[in-house]
């Protein structure tokens, strides 16, 4: 089953079952990526593998630095959820959401000031492409902004952390969800994921300067910031 529609399969509970199985903390990951926003306004964003629009909701309510917005994904039932929560929102005029791919952004280069993607840089099939793409629609001095599942570095909590997304993981999000397969594709996405400074490197061969990390909540998530080089002369 490919990506999209095995996250089409999950769309209704999909929000319900991150706040569970993170106790809530998905929403104050989501929110610090606000944190690291370009300062300049009005903001230009493109969010990438939107979902059901969390991580656009979390960067609009908190600040009122983006002008307008873009969302985009292959799900096309969690497009359709976050259209639904969007419209109720007294800044719904500022959010398009369209169905496109990360690895094939139909957008011209040097569009965006901001790119933004939510745990959901680990589903791509060829992460440099996608990285390589969110590098292209970026203007110079523009900014992408990577939120991902990572493993803590100590080796005691990661001996706990992988026996909860192992064992515990799969049987949660299963019962919540009714498909276990999801949950334990999501286990093992962010085993293989490469994080840390690994994923700087990634974001190093796209072109990003400045790329750094910042493990929050021991580990268990990482934020990723990198930027696209300013116009020389």
């Amino acid at each position: 089953m490919k990506v999209e529609k095995m996250f089409d399969t999950i769309s209704p509970t999909y929000d319900r079952t991150n706040r569970i199985l993170s106790l809530g903390l998905d929403q104050y990951w989501r929110r610090q990526v606000a944190k690291f926003l370009p300062k300049k306004k009005p903001l230009y964003l493109l969010d990438c593998a939107t979902g059901t629009g969390d991580q656009l909701i979390a960067l609009m309510e908190p600040t009122q630095t983006i002008g307008q917005a873009i969302g985009i994904d292959l799900a096309t039932e969690m497009l359709r959820l976050g259209r639904q929560k969007i419209k109720e929102k007294p800044y719904k005029d500022k959010i398009l959401l369209q169905e496109a791919s990360v690895t094939a952004l139909p957008f011209s280069p040097n569009t965006f000031d901001c790119a933004t993607i939510s745990f959901g840089i680990r589903n791509v099939d060829n992460v440099p492409l996608a990285l390589t793409e969110m590098y292209r629609v970026l203007k110079p001095g523009g900014r992408i902004v990577v939120l991902e599942f990572s493993l803590p570095r100590s080796d005691i909590l990661r001996t706990f952390h992988l026996f909860y997304l192992r064992k515990c993981l799969p049987y949660i999000g299963g019962w919540l969800s009714n498909n276990r397969d999801a949950y334990t594709y999501l286990n093992k996405t962010i085993e293989a994921f490469p994080s840390g400074q690994n994923f700087c490197g990634l974001l190093n061969n796209a072109g990003f300067i400045s790329a750094c990390a910042h493990p929050l909540t021991l580990g268990i998530v990482t934020l990723y910031v990198g930027d696209k080089p300013c116009l020389l002369g």
